[in-house]
């Protein structure tokens, strides 16, 4: 049967793509009772959402659906209405995003956040945290700080190896294409060394090219024990690497669970297609939506003279 959006038991009994049941990971992430209004619209209603440690979970849902709002919100770029959430038990509420990511909670963006006018390289020392040369006492005094700027610098040459941007160290960031870019910022995340990565529409124009290449290293992080959650609209991706999978609807939870049973869930196909999309009409339901068509293209043609002999009359 489709998983429904009963919480946190329908998903303690699932199985995800990696084989493992979701039993064995508990939530690193929870929240409960979200709201988030702007004026009278609500756009984040959410009761109850958890994301279990170590597996990759998809956020999914047609557009204004609430995604990135809750996305914002749960990193303290954004703050709501009502609600708590925490995380690996720890509320975060009232917390900015810098300190949210010093707790190895860190997110990319769906439009890249890199510094364009610095280098590769500069841009990935800027992800590491605690830096002795961040202080404007000690700045002065680089014995205090280079040794710890050289770790630094190898982890970074590390990681851009790792995700093949090791030819572009020194060139400016505002020079790679969309799909490095991308790179950079998962990158640029690792050097925090988080335990949970949340990536909002990661192949939001990257070439086909670099989505293999994408889809990887998303995968290499979750067998490095790293926790996943992510915004996307390419199913075929959500499909082929996603553990499990939450739907997002008018701000609500209206499904959750693996994603080949959340893709048949009628809620799910509802929510993106229109309910009823596929439903068989009788005689007399298409002749009254017939009679509507024709009433609105009357009222915004108005009425007109006919001639003589129109074999409409």
């Amino acid at each position: 049967m489709p998983a429904e959006a009963t919480g946190s038991h329908a998903a303690s009994e699932s199985v995800g793509t990696t084989g493992t049941t979701t039993r064995d990971h508990d939530a690193i992430l929870v929240g409960e009772d979200v709201i988030r209004r702007f004026g009278g619209l609500t756009a984040v209603d959410v009761d109850r959402v958890e994301v279990k440690r170590g597996l990759i979970t998809a956020l999914i849902g047609p557009n204004g659906a609430g995604k990135t709002t809750f996305f914002n919100v749960l990193t303290g770029f954004d703050q709501p209405d009502s609600g708590s959430w925490s995380f690996n038990g720890r509320s975060l509420k009232g917390m900015p995003p810098y300190k949210v990511a010093r707790l190895g909670m860190v997110r990319t963006f769906q439009l890249t956040k890199v510094l364009a006018k610095l280098s590769v390289i500069e841009n990935m020392r800027l992800g590491a945290t605690g830096q002795r040369g961040e202080s404007m006492l000690s700045a002065v005094f680089p014995t205090l700080w280079r040794s710890q700027e050289k770790i630094n610098t190898e982890r970074a040459d590390t990681l851009l190896q790792r995700f093949n941007l090791d030819a572009k160290r020194e060139d400016f960031a505002g020079s790679l294409s969309g799909g490095q870019r991308k790179l950079l910022e998962m990158a640029r995340a690792l050097m925090v060394d988080p335990d949970l990565i949340m990536l909002d529409e990661p192949m939001a124009g990257v070439n086909p090219a670099l989505k293999q290449s994408l889809l990887g290293h998303v995968k290499g992080l979750r067998d490095e024990g790293r926790t996943v959650l992510f915004v996307e609209h390419d199913m075929d991706m959500v499909r082929d690497i996603s553990d499990w999978v939450i739907v997002m609807a008018q701000g609500k939870i209206v499904a959750q669970g693996p994603p080949l049973e959340v893709m048949a869930n009628p809620k799910v196909i509802d929510a993106y297609l229109g309910a009823h999309h596929d439903s068989d009409l009788s005689v007399e339901e298409e002749e009254a939506r017939l009679e509507k068509v024709r009433e609105r293209l009357q009222a915004k043609t108005g009425p007109r003279d006919r001639e003589d002999g129109d074999p409409r009359e």
